[in-house]
């Protein structure tokens, strides 16, 4: 990581502007990395009945003639019990991945599953969707564009009056979105996105939350940058998106957890995250960790990680982008409640859910980054002893609080008055005991930092065997330089 700086740390006059780029620099690679890692699932709804879900009718795999004979039926039934039972039974046979293969290789069977969807007996048309559903759950690529032929008609019967159907399409084209993308080819000029704006206006929760995750399938698509997330921020998904995400009563676990990755999604996209700012997206995020640090507080829900997650990257990715006159304007709920918060978080992380210390604390990066202000509330509430305890928790947790240490230090004397002396020295002299190199590498900035600001601390390090642990790093290419710089900076100011 730290190959491509080797020589802008020869001489022990580093300035504050060359170690902030240099930061800066690290802080668009990890950016970059986050927005390639994605999340892809598939869900499935089945509404089994008593007898099912006990096991008294164990599904099995089917084979063509049983399948040839269930779409007969359902066809061709003189009765619409007989039918709806035919369907029923392909369902459940459907439920594997043998029956789906086989039942894909049959001439004619995706045609008459469409016609049994199409049909004007609801009964048979809610069936046949269901049996699309399991093929859309398929773990095959070719079952999902064997679909093909029946997404126009989900599409449509997404502005149906029966909530459970319209349920039931939106999971099953979320399914077959992220599958395919000869399905969204086929979607997008059919006109899905304003299919998915009208949706929004549902009284109905379960339609709510299969609409999220909907369009959380769509919005992950590789192409979803350029051909995809111009149109939802063209459309009033944005503004519905961030009601639906305002603290309060009415707020919506399930459909929160939701749309905030939708959320997340187009601002790793980068394509206009001005605009989702107008539309007041720091503000409400702003609110919602208040309110999700207040829950914490209050309750033991793990599920709460759920929907702080995909909150704090949002944040974290907002802020990125936008002005500090915008920060200000937008997050008027006072910077030591917002790290107040924060810390409360942390701390439960800590407790219950650590592997997600990172995205609270890269939150905390880029807000003390370029604000004076919270730099100002993280040392006025003593929190520099509260982040000092996280560094052992991991080396990734180390880096990112070395970081924002650094975004402390780097400005000025005043702020580095307060985090030396302290706990902090002991704690930076652990650091480069370690033999991680981009750990290793963080500690000698802030290092760097606090020697420049406050050279008293460069005499207090020497005296602590400062020199001795800075030897055992000057051999490693990537940090002998700078090893060499801050011995020159502690031996002669």
């Amino acid at each position: 990581m730290w190959s491509r700086r080797q020589g802008l740390l020869r001489s022990a006059g580093c300035g504050v502007e060359e170690l902030r780029r240099r930061r800066r620099e690290r802080e668009a690679a990890l950016r970059k990395a986050r927005r390639e890692q994605q999340l892809v699932s598939k869900r499935l709804l089945r509404d089994e009945t008593p007898e099912e879900a006990e096991g008294e009718c164990v599904a099995a795999i089917l084979g063509e003639a049983e399948i040839q004979q269930f779409l007969r039926l359902a066809h061709r039934g003189t009765e619409e019990k007989e039918r709806e039972r035919a369907l029923f039974s392909l369902r459940r046979g459907l439920q594997h991945s043998e029956t789906q293969k086989t039942f894909i290789r049959l001439e004619g069977s995706m045609r008459t599953l469409v016609g049994l969807l199409t049909s004007n007996q609801a009964l048979l048309q809610l069936e046949a969707a269901r049996c699309l559903h399991e093929l859309s759950h398929s773990e095959h690529s070719v079952v999902a564009e064997a679909c093909l032929p029946a997404t126009s008609y989900l599409l449509t019967y997404l502005s149906g009056h029966s909530s459970e159907f319209i349920e039931l399409c939106l999971y099953t084209l979320g399914n077959l979105i992220v599958e395919s993308e000869v399905v969204r080819r086929q979607l997008l000029p059919q006109g899905i996105i304003p299919a998915m704006a009208a949706c929004m206006q549902s009284p109905h929760l379960p339609v709510l939350e299969a609409l999220g995750y909907a369009l959380s399938q769509l919005l992950q698509a590789k192409e979803a940058p350029e051909n995809i997330i111009p149109s939802v921020l063209g459309s009033t998904l944005p503004q519905h998106m961030l009601q639906l995400l305002q603290p309060g009563p009415k707020l919506n676990p399930g459909i929160a957890v939701e749309f905030a990755w939708c959320l997340h999604y187009i601002i790793c996209s980068q394509v206009n995250n001005a605009l989702l700012i107008t539309h007041g997206a720091l503000s409400t995020l702003g609110l919602l960790l208040l309110d999700l640090a207040g829950a914490v507080q209050r309750t033991e829900n793990a599920g709460l990680e759920l929907l702080a997650c995909p909150v704090l990257r949002c944040l974290s990715n907002l802020l990125t982008e936008a002005a500090v006159e915008t920060i200000d304007g937008q997050m008027q709920h006072g910077d030591e409640r917002i790290l107040a918060a924060l810390f409360i978080l942390l701390q439960f992380f800590f407790e219950k859910q650590p592997s997600l210390l990172p995205e609270g604390l890269w939150l905390l990066n880029n807000l003390t980054a370029n604000s004076p202000s919270f730099c100002t509330s993280l040392l006025s509430l003593d929190l520099t002893e509260p982040l000092l305890k996280l560094l052992p928790v991991s080396n990734v947790v180390s880096v990112l609080v070395l970081t924002v240490l650094c975004n402390v230090a780097e400005k000025g004397p005043a702020y580095c008055q307060h985090l030396w002396p302290g706990p902090l020295l002991s704690s930076l002299l652990d650091m480069l005991a370690l033999s991680d190199t981009e750990v290793v590498g963080q500690s000698l900035e802030l290092l760097q930092l606090l020697f420049l600001y406050r050279p008293e601390a460069g005499h207090a390090f020497m005296q602590q065997s400062g020199l001795q642990a800075l030897e055992r790093h000057k051999e490693e290419a990537q940090l002998q330089d700078r090893v060499h710089a801050l011995q020159q900076k502690a031996l002669h100011g």
